[in-house]
C-alpha cells in the first residue's frame, strides 16, 4: 500500500493507516534528525515531529507530497531548536556542547564522520544529509529547504568541500 492510500485513509479516521505510516518513516525521521542533533536532542525533536504530523496530517492536501512534507516539518523543528539554542547560548555563554555518542555508532570510521558532520554549517549539513543520506533528489531538497534548486546544488558543492576539509584534517585522505 502506498503513503498516497495510507494518508488518505489515515485522514478518513483508520487508525491502523496513520500506525503503518509512523511506522513506516520512524527510522528515516530519527535517521534524519539524529544527523543534524546529537541523540538526546534527536528523540526529543522527533516526538515533537510525530505530535505536528499527526496534528497536521488531516489538513495535508496533497496526499502524494506526504514524504516532502513530512521532511518540512522535521527541518523546521531541527531549525527551532537550534535557533532556540543559539539565542539561549547568546544569552548565557557556556562550554562547547560535546557531541553525544549513541552507542549504535560504535563504530570507529562512523563516530568519525558524524563528528565531522556536526563541525559543518547547519545549511550545509542539512543538503548533505538529505540528498546523501536520505536519498532525497535535489528538486525535493530544494522543496524541503525552500529554496531554489541551484541553491541546493552550490550548498551540496560547499559541503562536500568542506566535508573533505574537516576529513584530512583528522588525517583522512581520499
Amino acid at each position: 500500500m502506498t503513503d498516497e492510500v495510507l494518508v488518505v485513509r489515515a485522514q478518513l479516521g483508520e487508525r491502523a493507516a496513520l500506525a503503518e505510516l509512523l511506522s513506516r518513516w520512524r527510522t528515516p525521521v530519527w535517521v534524519y534528525v539524529r544527523r543534524m542533533l546529537d541523540a538526546d536532542r534527536a528523540d526529543d525533536v522527533t516526538q515533537e515531529i510525530w505530535l505536528s504530523v499527526v496534528r497536521g496530517l488531516p489538513r495535508l492536501r496533497d496526499p502524494g507530497r506526504f514524504a516532502p512534507w513530512l521532511f518540512t516539518i522535521a527541518r523546521r523543528s531541527i531549525t527551532d531548536r537550534l535557533r532556540g539554542e543559539y539565542a539561549q547560548a547568546e544569552e548565557t555563554p557556556v562550554a562547547g556542547d560535546a557531541v553525544v555518542d549513541d552507542p549504535v555508532e560504535a563504530m570507529v570510521d562512523r563516530a568519525a564522520l558524524v563528528s565531522v558532520l556536526s563541525e559543518l554549517p547547519v545549511l550545509e549539513r542539512e543538503v548533505l544529509v538529505l540528498f546523501y543520506l536520505e536519498d532525497l533528489p535535489v528538486d525535493v531538497c530544494a522543496d524541503i529547504c525552500r529554496v531554489p534548486a541551484g541553491t541546493v546544488k552550490s550548498r551540496l558543492n560547499r559541503a562536500r568541500r568542506l566535508l573533505r576539509e574537516h576529513l584530512e584534517e583528522k588525517g583522512y585522505r581520499p
